[in-house]
């Protein structure tokens, strides 16, 4: 080891040398003989507990997800639940996904949680995200934790801590939780001494209970009744929403409902895509080919822990077109307030909230509505701090943001794709019996707020020289803002991170009222936006683009998407 850096061999060392088993000393070992840079990589930092919890590939040593990284992290959340309620009685609630150790995890953590005396109410199978959001306010816990990665690649696995809101923890909670993690330095500092008695498991009849909320938010039973027969396909990318996403549609009224059978058991490999994002169309290749052999009307499938959903219809050619999460998002924003307006409960007391990267035709539409509209920082537990804060004075009626996660009403406190599927399968049946296709609504709505196009980019750097790439590019960004871009000068800057608003010709700065967080956006002159933010979760930058322009008659919508389409392309040139 005499080549690396003297504060990664103490780290290896002091796991060789700790009481951990004779099986990750043995990796340990292999990596100090073989293979350098990985050691490097795993131990040159700790895997960092962030404001959403953990996240990173799975492996021996610091810097990986495995039991011991798990156990310290859950020994810090638990020494702050124990000074956060004193002499109450704490519980917390736990289920997983599918991924590969998620069982593992999951029970690592229950352990550690039950050493400490606090109580946990354990899901008996896996469940998606949603419902452990659910289930923290159902049973009063006073926080929870979903063992996933969510949309990542197999290689990772995660750790979102919630709190008693039922949301993943926000200030001050978020940075006190990572005080306190960052005190276990050891793995010897985690009390490991579980005491099973204190486990009380959660049964199948939980999932009645959820989904008796879910059924509560149909606006439409009698648009149901009508297409009650429209063909619908669903995968969940061998996640945990399989079971709950049919139920649902079934719940509603849906009779005709086709799941993807090679995507339907729960496989932490996921054997039949590259990566289990249904934000990407090949995971949905599947589904799509399902959906040309039943004539489906709409094409579903849900990230493996159930929060993200993805809609694909066919469009006028008869071609299925995946729609983006601003198109969706955009099309249940206006179902829901156009049925909220139609049955006359829009008073003045409700409110919808987006972020920052999210299509800013959501907020128009709110505007046409006389409804307020909260902007938030990316990351639902924004959209649910809103919500909390709001909670007993106004109603949440809807919001969500671009990468597919959507919440309607509030029993549940993140992203819930489990109801959004329903909600979308709704909304497709309402406007079918009114003869209008998903498209023919959306040429309606740019019609009358102008079309909004969104695009994204994500360029990824990977290891400890990566993620310096990454904040060298933010820091370039600050320190030498462009001009303009493609020609098209820069107008207006927002620096979130420096809570600032930059006049780009003035150079006048105003106070940006917004939590800091490591965001650049740039308004061009021509109403195009540019927003650049490190992914929180993933080694990599992401890049979002939008463009909007009239469209003075809906018969233009493609011709005017397809002018969209180039300004947006120009803008990724530019940037990659």
């Amino acid at each position: 080891m005499n080549s690396i850096d003297p504060s990664i061999q103490v780290k290896a060392q002091a796991w060789l040398n700790g009481n951990i088993d004779q099986e990750t000393k043995s990796t340990i070992q292999k990596l100090i003989d073989t293979n350098p840079t990985e050691l490097i990589d795993s131990f040159y930092q700790d895997l960092e507990f962030g404001t959403g919890g953990l996240r990173g590939l799975m492996g021996v040593g610091t810097n990986r997800m495995n039991v011991y990284t798990v156990g310290m992290a859950t020994q810090g959340l638990a020494n702050y639940l124990l000074q956060s309620f004193p002499g109450e009685e704490i519980s917390v609630a736990i289920t997983h996904d599918s991924r590969i150790n998620n069982t593992l995890f999951a029970k690592t953590t229950a352990d550690v949680f039950t050493a400490n005396g606090i109580k946990v109410y354990y899901f008996r199978e896996m469940r998606p995200t949603p419902m452990l959001s659910f289930a923290v306010r159902h049973f009063g816990c006073k926080s929870g934790v979903m063992i996933t990665a969510s949309h990542n690649p197999k290689e990772y696995n995660g750790y979102k801590a919630y709190w008693e809101d039922g949301a993943q923890v926000v200030a001050p909670h978020d940075t006190n939780i990572i005080k306190e993690v960052q005190k276990i330095t050891s793995f010897d500092l985690v009390n490991w001494d579980k005491d099973d008695s204190l486990i009380q498991y959660i049964e199948e009849d939980f999932d009645q209970i959820y989904m008796d909320k879910v059924k509560a938010l149909s606006l439409s039973p009698e648009a149901i009744t009508q297409q009650k027969s429209m063909p619908i396909v669903f995968s969940p990318i061998h996640g945990a929403s399989g079971k709950m996403v049919p139920a649902a549609l079934k719940a509603f009224g849906f009779e005709n409902v086709h799941v993807v059978k090679e995507q339907a058991e729960p496989d932490g490999t996921f054997p039949t895509v590259v990566y289990p994002n249904p934000e990407e169309a090949e995971a949905l290749t599947l589904s799509i080919e399902l959906g040309k052999k039943v004539g489906a009307e709409l094409v579903l499938a849900c990230d493996p822990d159930g929060d993200r959903y993805a809609a694909v219809v066919p469009n006028e050619k008869g071609e299925y077109e995946l729609l983006n999460g601003n198109q969706t998002g955009t099309l249940l924003t206006y179902y829901l307030l156009s049925k909220w307006k139609e049955a006359g409960k829009l008073d003045g007391k409700q409110f919808m909230v987006n972020t920052i990267v999210t299509t800013e035709l959501i907020n128009e539409m709110a505007k046409g509505f006389g409804v307020k509209c909260f902007n938030v920082l990316t990351g639902f537990k924004n959209i649910a701090a809103i919500i909390r804060e709001l909670e007993g004075k106004e109603t949440f009626i809807g919001g969500g943001e671009e990468s597919y996660g959507y919440l309607v009403g509030d029993f549940v406190r993140d992203k819930d794709g489990v109801s959004a599927c329903a909600m979308v399968a709704e909304l497709v049946a309402y406007y079918k019996s009114q003869g209008k296709t998903v498209f023919d609504v959306l040429a309606e709505i740019y019609n009358q707020f102008e079309f909004y196009k969104e695009s994204l980019i994500s360029v990824t750097k990977k290891g400890k020289d990566g993620a310096e790439q990454i904040q060298a590019l933010m820091m370039d960004f600050r320190l030498n803002p462009p001009k303009s871009m493609n020609g098209i000068p820069v107008e207006k800057i927002i620096d979130v991170k420096e809570s600032k608003i930059i006049d780009a010709k003035s150079g006048k700065v105003e106070k940006l009222d917004m939590d800091k967080s490591n965001v650049m956006q740039f308004y061009l002159e021509d109403g195009s936006k540019i927003s650049a933010r490190p992914s929180g979760t993933e080694p990599k930058i992401k890049y979002y683009f939008s463009v909007h322009a009239p469209l003075p008659n809906v018969s233009d919508y493609r011709k005017v998407e397809e002018e969209l389409n180039q300004r947006l392309e120009a803008l990724k040139r530019y940037f990659s």
